[in-house]
């Protein structure tokens, strides 16, 4: 059953990936990201790694997309504004169909070198598997990227008070 909502949510997420470059109308495109970032967390739960789907939900179907809705109203596009034509339902189709074949050709290949399905550890996406890993291998990283945000913050907020 596991292998059968693999199958369904990646599909899912390719086709609504597809359908959202393809797309003429901008609220069109973000929708179909919406169902991107959904299936995606889908996938997580399948694989049973919970932390990254909370962290798939919240933040990017959550908060990404608030702010890219947020975007799209304030650029208020028009349809002469938008996107180029969409490639139309047959060029569509070959480039899902032409996607699904080397992703199934890929599948096939790995599994022929593992001679199995993938295994993951039972701590993957849990969230002593990613706090282990992170505040253990990566904790220099970590830390930096976190004072790069705290220095982000501070010259936001320092432009914002030269200008009011």
């Amino acid at each position: 059953m596991e292998r059968v909502l693999f199958y369904l949510f990646g599909g899912l997420a390719v086709l609504s990936s597809l359908s959202m470059v393809t797309r003429r109308n901008p609220l069109g495109s973000a929708l179909s990201l919406v169902v991107a970032f959904l299936s995606l967390a889908a996938l997580y739960a399948v694989l049973k790694a919970h932390l990254l789907f909370a962290i798939q939900l919240w933040v990017y179907a959550g908060a990404v997309m608030v702010l890219v809705l947020f975007v799209i109203m304030l650029l208020n596009l028009r349809e002469s504004e938008s996107r180029p034509q969409p490639l139309g339902f047959g060029r569509f189709a070959i480039a899902t169909v032409a996607v699904a074949a080397v992703g199934w050709k890929a599948l096939s290949v790995f599994a022929e070198q593992t001679g199995d399905a993938v295994t993951v550890d039972d701590n993957f996406g849990t969230v002593a598997g990613v706090a282990e890993v992170l505040f253990t291998r990566w904790v220099l990283q970590f830390e930096v990227v976190s004072i790069l945000l705290l220095a982000v913050i501070v010259a936001v907020v320092v432009l914002v008070k030269r200008r009011a």
